[in-house]
């Protein structure tokens, strides 16, 4: 498995979390709380990358960047939005700007 396949791997786990909740997975109190204490944690998981990517060492920005991933695959899993949607998106933004180019 690839660095990127086990993004997909974590949304798994984090949809079931969702599905089949138990008292000790954090992704499942997360969760519980709402969208909106989700999209919270998002961004101060944001603020902290942000802000180390200009003060802290290269682990640390990787620290708060995998808080980051991990924030956001909670709320698109909330959503019902899946991490192949995001690449799509992402890939639709490539071609649109290659063939500008």
């Amino acid at each position: 498995m690839s660095n990127t396949e086990f993004l997909e791997t974590l949304q798994s786990i984090i949809v079931d979390r969702l599905q089949n909740p138990t008292e000790t997975s954090y992704t499942a109190r997360l969760a519980s709380a709402g969208a909106l204490k989700v999209a919270q944690k998002l961004g101060e998981e944001s603020i902290e990358l942000t802000l180390a990517s200009v003060a802290e060492s290269d682990g640390r920005v990787t620290d708060e960047a995998a808080d980051v991933i991990y924030h956001l695959l909670v709320l698109l899993s909330l959503r019902g939005i899946g991490l192949a949607e995001v690449v799509e998106e992402l890939q639709r933004r490539h071609r649109h700007a290659e063939s500008r180019s």
